[in-house]
């Protein structure tokens, strides 16, 4: 295995390994990508606080999501395609993430489905759903999800409307993927990823296909894919939904303070404070510059935990002491799996927990139940000061 130091380190390899339309639909947001990258670059703004001379014995950075122990208070976000990343990429990242520790959410446009992953694992994950107008088939992902022993549902609210990202159009991305002569081409100079895909059945979506109505094959997919997203989605529909679940409820894609507030009146569990990774409404805050609102609305009464744009432990330590309690990473544990498989996922879990327990003993904690915003340096104005 080559000397990894970061998570940069790990991308480096994913773009040599992985074809170019997988890796541009992970390395991508919508329209200008402005929000793509500040939800990275945002990060950076914040300071921490170093502090000697404090007995930096016995650290842990353990912790509870939900009620349920982790290793460090980092979960494994659903990220669609993860199995065109890598052969069988849910199985591998959702073993590495059960051995670790931590939380692993299978998407529902997963390669593998969520009866593969069970298969594969010995303990509960969690499942994402959309917002679909299908019903019956929502209401069988959740008797599937509970079949497969599934501890808690993620359920994304910020995809009812598909934002435009021009590298995955340019590319032929959909659902099925168009192939092209130049993606064709390019996937045939990816030897290590082309054999491992030529050695797995599981090449389509498997949550979908010989599921949804009419879904046969990956030919009658496209069509599938473009009229199941429900543009009515309310309130009501997601309480709806929780009560069809009826167990730990996640809301992921909640951005503002008013729609906090919605979420814990529909009894959620907790909610993702998340613009899906800058891949929807280019434009809006960064994830970490609106959380602060969103915990001063809701904070201590529910559980409020962030995506997008975590790329270190220091971005997670920097996260849990404004006051969130619990993250996702999506790219980071891609960039590992499309690099080394289930190995990959390992190390970047890995390289974040080191850089969070070394960060954290420099700021003086030793548990992540001490981070607060004593440790922080926060630019004046970081929330933003906007005309009214």
């Amino acid at each position: 295995m080559p000397v990894i130091t970061c998570i940069d380190d790990l991308k480096r390899i994913y773009k040599r390994r992985v074809p170019r339309m997988f890796y541009d639909y992970s390395e991508s947001g919508s329209w200008t990508e402005k929000t793509f990258r500040e939800n990275t670059s945002d990060f950076d703004d914040i300071y921490l606080r170093q502090r000697v001379a404090v007995d930096m014995t016995g650290r842990s950075t353990a912790t509870q999501m939900i009620g349920e122990s982790v290793a460090m208070p980092v979960a494994l976000a659903p990220v669609g395609l993860t199995g065109m990343q890598h052969a069988d990429g849910e199985i591998k990242a959702a073993r590495a993430a059960e051995k670790f520790g931590v939380p692993f959410t299978l998407s529902t446009m997963s390669i593998c489905s969520i009866e593969d992953v069970a298969k594969h694992t010995t303990k509960p994950f969690w499942f994402q759903v959309y917002t679909l107008k299908d019903e019956d088939f929502m209401r069988r992902l959740f008797e599937r999800a509970r079949a497969a022993r599934c501890s808690a549902i993620v359920l994304t609210v910020d995809l009812q409307i598909m934002g435009q990202r021009h590298k995955d159009i340019k590319n032929g991305l959909s659902a099925p993927p168009k192939l092209t002569a130049k993606s064709i081409a390019n996937m045939m100079t990816k030897a290590q990823w082309g054999i491992g895909m030529l050695g797995t059945k599981r090449k389509f979506f498997g949550n979908i296909v010989g599921h949804a109505a009419g879904v046969k094959d990956s030919s009658s997919l496209s069509s599938w894919t473009a009229e199941a997203f429900d543009p009515s989605l309310s309130w009501a529909q997601i309480a709806k939904f929780k009560e069809m679940w009826g167990g730990k409820f996640i809301i992921k894609g909640i951005l503002d303070a008013e729609d906090a507030k919605m979420a814990l009146k529909v009894g959620a569990d907790a909610i993702i404070v998340s613009n899906h990774g800058g891949r929807q409404l280019d434009g809006a805050l960064s994830s970490i510059r609106a959380l602060p609102s969103i915990l001063q609305a809701v904070g201590d009464q529910i559980e409020v935990h962030i995506d997008s744009g975590i790329r270190s432990g220091q971005d997670v330590l920097k996260a849990m002491a404004m006051g969130a309690k619990g993250t996702y990473i999506g790219r980071s544990f891609i960039y590992g799996l499309g690099a080394m498989g289930e190995a990959g996922v390992t190390k970047s879990l890995e390289v974040i927990q080191k850089e969070l327990d070394t960060s954290m003993a420099l700021c003086g904690r030793r548990r992540i139940e001490e981070l607060d915003k004593d440790i922080l340096l926060i630019p004046e104005g970081f929330e933003g000061r906007w005309q009214i």
